[in-house]
């Protein structure tokens, strides 16, 4: 296998590596640099014609792209320790959570990642500042949403680890970089992201 990887502040990446790391798979990996644009060049299209990492191409030619499929492939491969649930429940529960992550707190932070970023502004043909910056309240709901569930439990799909917490610890770091920080408004979220962060694999 072989492995399109992207350095941080890239949260969809970083994902693959957490998820790799939790289960010891060493992944021999190309680094493709999005700032310089290699994301668009020649080489990286005919392994993505979508111009995205992560990327992983398998051992018989066939790649996989989007992250959740990579890290379900890596994990069907390698099911121990199980990172998107064992049983139905398990299995529904950190589907639903992941999705919460992604729908109500990923979309309204890309939106204002690539409307209100001075970064992006580098990058896009149009901004639309006032649209931006309009999801910043859901944002916020979204914070205090999965604050309300971690009250209750110890990770976000229950009292196991899952790619839930693979995918909202790399959503949160992400919107730091962005430039919005958790705050003492949500204290349990801030317990959580101390745990979350403190695993060897999160450093991946």
């Amino acid at each position: 296998m072989l492995f399109y990887d992207t350095p941080l502040p890239a949260p969809n990446p970083r994902r693959v590596r957490i998820v790799a790391a939790e289960k010891g798979i060493v992944l021999p990996t190309v680094t493709v640099q999005i700032a310089k644009s290699e994301h668009k060049a020649p080489e990286f299209l005919a392994v993505n014609p979508l111009g995205q990492t992560p990327a992983l191409v398998l051992d018989d030619g066939e790649v996989l792209t989007e992250s959740i499929a990579i890290c379900r492939y890596l994990d069907a491969l390698h099911p121990e320790p199980p990172l998107f649930g064992r049983t139905p429940i398990e299995i529904a529960r950190v589907d639903m959570w992941m999705r919460r992550v992604e729908f109500r707190l990923g979309n309204p932070l890309a939106m204002l990642w690539i409307h209100a970023h001075p970064f992006t502004a580098k990058i896009v043909p149009q901004q639309f500042r006032e649209f931006g910056d309009s999801n910043r309240p859901a944002i916020a709901r979204a914070l205090a949403l999965f604050d309300t569930r971690l009250a209750d439990t110890q990770w976000l799909a229950g009292d196991s680890f899952s790619i839930a917490d693979v995918v909202l610890l790399c959503t949160i770091d992400f919107m730091t970089f962005v430039g919005i920080k958790l705050t003492d408004e949500t204290p349990h979220l801030k317990d959580w992201h101390m745990r979350a962060s403190s695993r060897p694999s999160a450093t991946a």
